[in-house]
């Protein structure tokens, strides 16, 4: 892991030492945290989810940074979740959260390589596949509830960017970690999960539970009419 010296904030101060800029992103910050609790989780179709983020920069200023971090880590937990994105909750912002206690049985471990991810701030993440091996499974996301599909991924890839304090990441993920550092950084260039998995494995909560639990989604593919990698 590289180490930098923190963030920059670019450009010229208006009279409250506020970057002129960036005001418009922290007073919105501000507001979302205002009452407290969880944040509300914003569904498929508002157009936050699709346009894309910006670079993390020091927009915020480090303390409400912080306080950003917890609510996203408050709502991942309350939802719950294994990743939450800052478009996932209405601000256009390279920033994410991820944090998996993987509660599983041993036979989904094995299968998913799910393995338990503390608390981690991802921010301007990128990634890159290692290798060309991928991985399919069932995946679901809070701003699609309800629903769940199949995506290949790759089985392994290389995480660069930053923490929330600055300090440079440059890490592989490989097994179930893997696919949530995709998830998570995919939300951040306007990308569902959707968007790459098979259409015909697209199953509700209940289809879940009464069918497709098993820990590969080979069973599924085989009804269902749809081909794993």
């Amino acid at each position: 892991m590289r180490i930098t010296l923190g963030w920059k904030v670019p450009c010229h101060p208006d009279a409250m030492g506020t970057p002129s800029h960036h005001a418009p992103l922290a007073e919105r910050v501000e507001q979302l945290l205002a009452d407290g609790g969880p944040l509300r989780i914003v569904a498929a179709g508002d157009p936050v989810l699709r346009r894309g983020t910006e670079r993390y920069d020091g927009q915020l200023g480090s303390a409400l940074l912080a306080r950003f971090v917890e609510a996203l880590r408050v709502t991942m937990r309350a939802a719950p979740g294994v990743g939450l994105a800052a478009p996932q909750v209405g601000v256009p912002l390279r920033i994410a959260v991820i944090e998996d206690p993987a509660p599983v049985p041993e036979e989904v471990r094995l299968a998913r390589g799910r393995v338990p991810q503390p608390f981690r701030v991802l921010v301007n993440p990128a990634y890159e596949p290692v290798g060309g091996t991928r991985a399919a499974f069932f995946e679901g996301c809070l701003s699609v509830p309800g629903w769940q599909a199949v995506v290949a991924r790759p089985a392994e890839v290389r995480l660069t960017g930053q923490d929330e304090h600055g300090r440079a990441v440059d890490e592989v993920f490989g097994g179930w970690p893997a696919r949530i550092v995709q998830h998570e950084t995919d939300h951040l260039d306007g990308v569902l999960y959707l968007d790459r998995a098979e259409s015909r494995s697209l199953s509700s909560n209940q289809a879940m539970t009464e069918r497709w639990s098993q820990p590969t989604p080979q069973e599924a593919a085989r009804a269902l009419g749809f081909e794993l990698p």
